[in-house]
């Protein structure tokens, strides 16, 4: 079978097309009536909806158009899923924090990752409702993208901030639904630390804009929770490991499935070794 490898070059050929794409899923989710639409519960007990499933069939259907050759992992198909991947794959999840877009808040988003050699090379993580996304290649940068219906306002560069120096206070970004102990033993042990809460991969652009320090999860999440967002901060200047510093692969799938137990996003790398 002939492997896909989509390189940085490439990626940024795809940018402005996946965009679109994503902005386009992100209007099929604000279409659905939230006050009307069905709610079902999958097997790890998390929800879906309907908008989950519409956002869904636009990305495949646009990723079949824009490139065919490329396999996909979205979270509402892993069952076509067939790991592991070589070369570059798409990681798509088609709304994170399905919890906060049931409750009828604002902090959900569309994630799309190009994942290439186990490693997150583009990704895009847009808040529709916000009218905001983020989006960056790794090796050329970042962005963050306003945007109103399928129209882009406007698009600035972003990078991540520096370690906070001695006395300063770190910003935390942390989960309004998924909080555990040892995130939160994690960010006592930072100084003065401050916490920002967030919903869904919207912590990943607040560190890829330099508005947060750090993002700890100790808990499980799944790889298309984390994909776009780890490409975005690391575009930004920033870096995602594992929550012992050790490096993330994606599409690798050993025996805990698509699970990624535990991350720390970084606003600065030099403040990896700083626990």
């Amino acid at each position: 079978m002939q492997v896909s490898i989509i390189d940085a070059e490439a990626a940024a050929r795809l940018m402005e097309p996946l965009t679109a794409l994503v902005v386009k899923a992100g209007e099929a989710i604000l279409a659905v009536n939230r006050g009307a639409m069905r709610v079902d519960g999958k097997q790890d007990g998390s929800p879906v909806t309907e908008a989950d499933l519409a956002a869904d069939h636009i990305i495949a259907d646009g990723l079949a158009q824009l490139a065919r050759d490329v396999p996909t992992l979205s979270e509402e198909r892993t069952q076509l899923a067939s790991p592991p991947f070589q070369g570059s794959f798409f990681l798509i999840d088609p709304l994170d924090g399905t919890k906060e877009f049931v409750a009828g808040r604002d902090e959900f988003t569309v994630n799309l990752a190009l994942v290439t050699h186990g490693v997150p090379l583009l990704g895009i993580v847009s808040a529709p409702a916000l009218g905001l996304l983020w989006r960056g290649i790794v090796g050329r940068g970042a962005e963050r993208v306003r945007f109103d219906g399928a129209t882009i306002k406007a698009a600035e560069p972003i990078r991540t901030r520096k370690l906070p120096k001695p006395g300063e206070p770190w910003v935390a970004a942390v989960s309004r639904s998924h909080g555990d102990p040892q995130s939160e033993t994690f960010i006592a042990s930072r100084p003065n630390a401050v916490r920002k809460t967030c919903g869904s991969a919207v912590k990943f652009g607040r560190i890829a804009e330099g508005s947060a320090d750090i993002y700890p999860r100790f808990g499980p999440t799944c790889e298309w929770d984390v994909g776009a967002g780890c490409a975005v901060v690391t575009a930004a200047g920033g870096k995602v490991t594992d929550g012992k510093g050790g490096a993330l692969l994606f599409g690798q799938r050993g025996d805990t499935g698509f699970i990624i137990p535990d991350f720390i996003a970084w606003g600065d790398p030099q403040a990896v070794g700083c626990y």
